[in-house]
């Protein structure tokens, strides 16, 4: 079969694709025919030797995939050989099949087509997550969402709004903006202007926000941190611009903010019950049409690695979809 495979780390257009042995699936794991695979920023990390996990060498990235079960391993029960699926992988989804372990397979819900499917367990399940569990989100409350253009702030301005709460989501440019509204932000803010973070005052009646979403980092981290109101929660869920950002902790002193670590992936390892409500939670929003993949792009298995760059360059927006069989 065909695969994008990183042989070594470092650039992103070292990776190429390659013929490889198809996986065989073993005890609790079930093998699928890939028919998308969406790109998140955490894969750009990972095959440049960036990320916080280093798979063994060579190996097939992509952390997320839909399509259709082909067989299973012995002690899979949920799922079956035809099924219709979407998983989260950690790896191994920029592929033409993949062995993923049960536990990460859910069936895919009645109208998701396999673009969606494949962009929806990673980024809906860390937002959700993020925003629900660790920021506890209430309706009535204010969110700020860094990076909101992205397929991760998508998904929490969406959640945000299903849950009640008005969004500011903050872009770098009117065509990202622009996006961040359609997906239901209430208000917009230019975050490359020096005084950014008063607008994001003005726009609170100088109270600031209660909740910080911010998977962006660098030096948008410390304004974004300053415009929460009293006892604001800032919730750190990665740094796309690259640079992890070293907080002044009287910050948090002075209104009694709380700084809050999201590691979704880490979470749902220690609590596959939890995976499964999300899931499900998100599964009977999107057919309530309360929340919808941002799906702007899809390319050949050929045209990956150039996609993960884009993003990486963070020149792209909402998701980029993968179709390993196009």
């Amino acid at each position: 079969m065909k695969a994008l495979r990183c042989n070594a780390f470092g650039p992103i257009d070292a990776l190429r694709v390659e013929d490889i042995p198809a996986p065989v699936p073993s005890a609790g794991q079930v093998l699928v025919d890939v028919h998308a695979a969406s790109i998140n920023f955490p894969d750009a990390l990972m095959v440049q030797g960036l990320y916080q996990v280093k798979p063994p060498l060579p190996f097939t990235p992509g952390a997320e995939l839909a399509g259709v079960v082909c067989a299973v391993g012995d002690g899979v029960a949920h799922v079956k050989v035809g099924d219709r699926v979407a998983c989260s992988t950690g790896t191994g989804a920029f592929a033409e099949q993949a062995a993923v372990d049960a536990s990460r397979v859910i069936p895919l819900p009645d109208g998701m087509d396999y673009a969606a499917g494949a962009s929806f367990v990673l980024v809906y399940g860390t937002s959700l997550h993020a925003l629900q569990t660790i920021g506890r989100l209430r309706a009535g409350e204010t969110l700020l969402v860094l990076g909101a253009a992205g397929g991760v702030g998508i998904a929490a301005i969406e959640i945000a709004k299903t849950l009640g709460a008005r969004v500011i989501a903050a872009a770098s440019s009117d065509e990202k903006r622009a996006l961040a509204r359609r997906a239901g932000a209430d208000e917009t803010v230019d975050y490359t202007q020096p005084e950014w973070r008063r607008e994001v005052e003005r726009l609170t009646d100088g109270n600031g926000v209660d909740v910080v979403y911010d998977a962006v980092g660098g030096q948008y981290a410390e304004p974004a941190l300053r415009a929460t109101a009293w006892r604001g929660r800032y919730l750190v869920v990665g740094f796309a611009a690259g640079e992890i950002p070293k907080l002044p902790l009287n910050l948090a002193l002075l209104k009694e903010r709380a700084i809050l670590g999201v590691f979704w992936g880490a979470a749902m390892a220690r609590e596959p019950r939890q995976l499964l409500a999300d899931l499900q939670q998100l599964a009977g929003w999107f057919k309530a049409g309360k929340v919808k993949p941002p799906v702007t792009e899809q390319v050949p298995l050929a045209g990956a690695a150039d996609a993960i760059a884009r993003l990486a360059e963070r020149r792209a927006m909402g998701k980029i979809v993968v179709l390993p069989r196009g």
